[in-house]
């Protein structure tokens, strides 16, 4: 079956299209037609190369929504005809400690969709179906596209930071992550505080869902916490004084970061000891915890705000990314 694509033939090449041929899905596997794809910016650093991981002609997109068309022999749980997702990992192990734990995500032999393979920026994706994800019928296809990579990875990572209901969380950062981290936190009824550099985001904070929203300086200079916070999630990719935060965090607290900063973080110990901190950082989450995501982001209704961009304005999408002009998610249209 000849696919039809777009790729990068080289590093930070723009987009052209690329064309390559698919076999029949394994026992395994199934066959998706593409309907939409969210462009994230991990897709920017694999079309850079800045991970030293990428293979060209580089076929981007790992937040794919699309419908079932072929399964294997032993795919009993989807059906042809299925709107179903796949996120950033293509497939693992499921022998490991890692898998048998039900952390399959933390796999030492787990594949990246667009690392190990093509992706989702094409007319059909051949996948392991066992990581591919019926879409609840109250997501919108172009909404469901972000919540397979942003929004399991925030939500992944205030799990396991602890949330619950009841909380002091805190979301360092309004962005493609942030803007979904206030949603998951304040609809499973934890009181947010959100920490901006921007008057304008504030106020869209505030809409999403948080009770208090903190203005930062250039400085990272930060105000005296009222409120001391059970769990504070960065989904910045910037450096922070990190000594400033741990302030706000209660005994116990989590810092969960999530955001990639390039630099080595720099943080004080003694903060830390004294009211026995804890740092932690999260990747994508479990299939298990992918299926629980979707479920709640259907029931409390958390929509990522998205532009979409049709094939013919891929190029378009990505320079606007790079330039961080996007609120919040750029999804590409495939129909």
């Amino acid at each position: 079956m000849q696919i039809q694509a777009l790729a990068a033939y080289n590093q930070g090449a723009t987009l052209e299209p690329y064309t390559f041929e698919l076999k029949q899905p394994k026992a395994n596997q199934c066959l998706i037609k593409v309907l939409a794809c969210g462009i994230c910016h991990s897709d920017i650093h694999m079309l850079n190369n800045d991970w030293g991981w990428s293979h060209y002609p580089l076929v981007p997109g790992h937040e794919v929504v699309g419908e079932v068309v072929e399964i294997g022999s032993q795919v009993k749980h989807l059906r042809i005809g299925d709107r179903v997702g796949v996120g950033w990992q293509r497939s693992a192990c499921l022998q490991c400690q890692d898998c048998l734990k039900g952390h399959e995500n933390l796999c030492d032999q787990g594949e990246a969709l667009i690392v190990n393979g093509y992706g989702g920026f094409a007319d059909h994706l051949l996948v392991d179906a066992r990581f591919a994800f019926r879409i609840p019928s109250g997501i919108e296809t172009h909404a469901a596209c972000p919540l397979l990579c942003a929004g399991i990875t925030v939500y992944s990572a205030l799990r396991h930071a602890g949330m619950k209901s009841g909380q002091e969380i805190g979301i360092i950062g309004i962005g493609g992550l942030g803007h979904l981290a206030i949603q998951f936190a304040s609809r499973l009824g934890n009181r947010v505080t959100v920490f901006t550099t921007s008057d304008d985001k504030a106020e869209l904070a505030t809409k999403l869902g948080a009770h208090d929203v903190i203005i930062t300086s250039p400085e990272d200079t930060l105000p005296v916490p009222v409120r001391k916070l059970d769990i504070l999630l960065s989904t910045t990719s910037q450096s922070l004084n990190w000594a400033a935060y741990l302030n706000y965090l209660n005994s116990d607290g989590f810092l969960s970061i999530v955001g990639v900063c390039p630099a080595p973080l720099s943080i004080p110990l003694l903060p830390l000891i004294i009211k026995r901190r804890r740092i932690m950082a999260s990747i994508v989450g479990s299939r298990s915890e992918m299926i629980e995501m979707l479920s709640i982001a259907e029931r409390f209704e958390i929509k990522p705000i998205v532009e979409i961009f049709t094939m013919r304005q891929i190029n378009e999408a990505i320079e606007k990314i790079r330039q961080n002009k996007i609120r919040f998610r750029a999804v590409l249209s495939l129909v």
